[in-house]
């Protein structure tokens, strides 16, 4: 499906903490799509927000009206130099849009995104069964290419991760 027409994306920045903070935080304290068990506070959310306003960017999905529908960030994949043309993403929208359209918005302009700051590889570690996230790199290039097995743990529950890539 289409993203709503009335929704468009734009770099992160400060004036958004609130609003992604209510996204992501619901996340921590009631699923497993992060492994973060405790939620942000407005102080580690704006650092967050400063940490991807460079190099590594994220976006915000906002309607007409400048709410921010969701959020989608590029992080760097690991810590070593030879990793540097390969970054991590993640995407979360906000629980009432899903499925229309704003996860796909999100992620295709993350990876253009990516493409236009110079990056060779997009990777994205999904909790393995999550399969709307899944469909959604599926439906946007990305490939499969492999699972790590039992390597979090949330909920009293060990918690596989897919792997999946898009070349760029």
């Amino acid at each position: 499906m289409p993203a709503p027409h009335a929704y468009r994306t734009r770099l992160v920045d400060r004036r958004d903490a609130d609003a992604l903070s209510a996204i992501y935080n619901i996340e921590v304290l009631e699923s497993t799509v992060t492994f973060d068990l405790r939620p942000r506070s407005l102080a580690e959310q704006l650092a967050w927000i400063d940490e991807h306003s460079g190099g590594h960017p994220a976006i915000v999905a906002v309607d007409d009206d400048g709410d921010v529908g969701g959020f989608a960030s590029l992080s760097p994949y690991r810590p070593r130099p030879a990793y540097a043309t390969t970054v991590e993403d993640s995407v979360y929208v906000r629980r009432d849009l899903r499925g229309r359209g704003v996860g796909r918005l999100l992620l295709g302009d993350l990876v253009q995104l990516a493409r236009d700051h110079g990056f060779h590889s997009v990777v994205g570690r999904i909790v393995g069964d999550h399969d709307a996230s899944i469909a959604l790199h599926t439906a946007c290039g990305f490939d499969q290419v492999g699972r790590e097995r039992e390597v979090g743990r949330k909920f009293n529950r060990w918690l596989d991760v897919v792997l999946m890539q898009k070349m760029l």
